[in-house]
């Protein structure tokens, strides 16, 4: 299983930093509000509120178009980015590094230095230095009331800059080496946990394995000295003998697992064992739910899907299993599945005929713990830990995961998007 390896492609929850950057935006508001309607300060105010704007219209993009539960080191960065020069921009306006609300402005690169690598820090961190040494040098007048002259003395205002940047390069250095060590711990702490697992799995499972063996010896022997009188009974009845044949067969079939089981009890599942095409990915996972379940699966897909095959990755084998699984659990009587694939991406659309997403939890849909006031079937109800887990995973390994309901179905929808290029080199 690779998830320690993928999982370093991701870096932010995104809920929690537009809610950070609500916060931020707020705060200019009432500060350029609070200046020029109270206070009666001059300055441009109608700029400064095109500049808070797009802050604004950035968060919306976050929200509504960007689909992803965490942000990728390449979208973080570029959403630090325009935080940063957004910043720059309305103290460019309202008295550069004379301006109290400058420190602000070293809160984006401090932000991320304990959560991206070292290369996008450092790039971050050199942006910041450049906005702080231009806004020393080039800036508008700090908004001041006019019967009162404003000055500060050289030494003093070249001193601002100089302590900003000091402060900046020493806060991410410290955040930057307790970001590591923290993420050191968190990873050995897994790692332990899972060997912990894995020996009270081993344990577990030899003791059942044993009993099953002991209890289970019996009763098969039982049935196979029944179907050995039975075949000389009914010897020369074909068709009771074709039954007689494949309930022995059975039979050593139980024997053998039972066997193999008692000498390795951690013996691995053999489901999904080598690299497949995505097309046959889809038709085994779909054959294990059909054994279990009565409801129709109804798989489509292009004639010349891609067929190139790729690593075999628990993370989508369970990111799919788990969205299917779903869309069994919610349908009232089918299950549609939809490949599509050309030269540039592989699209999955997985759709069933069940009652939907409810209203009330569709736009968080993605995040754990989530409870409907609204659901139907309370039997059904559960977290969203599933969904919270497989979209995660799957966009661990660079898929685009968006749920939805269907408008042409009716029930939920879940579309699952790669780019090639991603898909095949994992």
């Amino acid at each position: 299983m690779r998830f320690f390896e993928t999982s370093k492609f991701h870096f932010f929850k995104k809920s929690t930093y537009v809610s950070l950057r609500w916060i931020g935006i707020i705060g200019q508001l009432i500060s350029v509000y609070l200046v020029y309607f109270f206070l009666g300060f001059e300055f441009d105010f109608i700029t400064s509120n095109l500049i808070i704007s797009l802050g604004v219209l950035s968060n919306f993009y976050l929200i509504f178009i960007y689909q992803k539960t965490q942000l990728s080191e390449r979208s973080a960065f570029i959403f630090l980015l325009i935080d940063i020069f957004q910043l720059g921009a309305l103290l460019y306006l309202t008295g550069g590094v004379t301006n109290p609300f400058v420190i602000f402005l070293l809160i984006p690169s401090v932000f991320s230095s304990s959560n991206l690598s070292f290369k996008t820090n450092l790039l971050l961190v050199s942006l910041t230095i450049f906005v702080i040494s231009f806004l020393t040098f080039y800036s508008y007048d700090l908004p001041y009331p006019i019967s009162i002259h404003f000055h500060v003395s050289p030494y003093y205002f070249y001193s601002i800059p100089i302590a900003l940047i000091i402060a900046l390069i020493f806060l991410n250095y410290l955040a930057m080496t307790f970001g590591k060590e923290s993420r050191l711990r968190r990873e050995a702490l897994a790692k332990m946990e899972e060997v912990m697992a894995t020996e009270h799995e081993l344990l577990s499972l030899g003791g059942q394995a044993a009993a099953a063996a002991h209890s289970l010896g019996t009763p098969l022997s039982t049935i196979k000295i029944i179907t050995q009188e039975l075949a000389k009974q009914f010897k020369g009845n074909k068709d009771i003998e074709k039954d007689i044949e494949l309930l022995s067969s059975q039979v050593e079939r139980c024997n053998e697992i039972l066997r193999r089981l008692t000498l390795n009890p951690v013996e691995e599942d053999n489901f999904i064992d080598k690299d497949l095409s995505i097309k046959e990915y889809i038709s085994e996972i779909i054959s294990s739910f059909k054994e279990i379940s009565k409801k129709s699966f109804i798989f489509n897909f292009d004639q010349y899907s891609n067929q190139k095959k790729i690593s075999k990755s628990i993370e989508i084998v369970y990111g799919l299993r788990n969205f299917i699984g779903n869309a069994n659990k919610f349908a009232k009587d089918k299950i549609h599945i939809n490949l599509k694939s050309d030269s540039e991406i592989t699209e999955i659309i997985i759709e069933d005929d069940g009652n939907g997403y409810p209203r009330d939890i569709l736009s968080k849909i993605g995040e754990p713990y989530l409870r409907s006031n609204d659901t139907i079937d309370k039997s059904k109800v559960g977290l969203g830990l599933g969904i919270f887990i497989g979209k995660t995973l799957l966009e661990k390994n660079f898929a685009l995961v968006k749920c939805r309901n269907s408008k042409t179905r009716g029930g939920a929808e879940v579309v699952i998007t790669w780019k090639n290029k991603d898909l095949f080199n994992i």
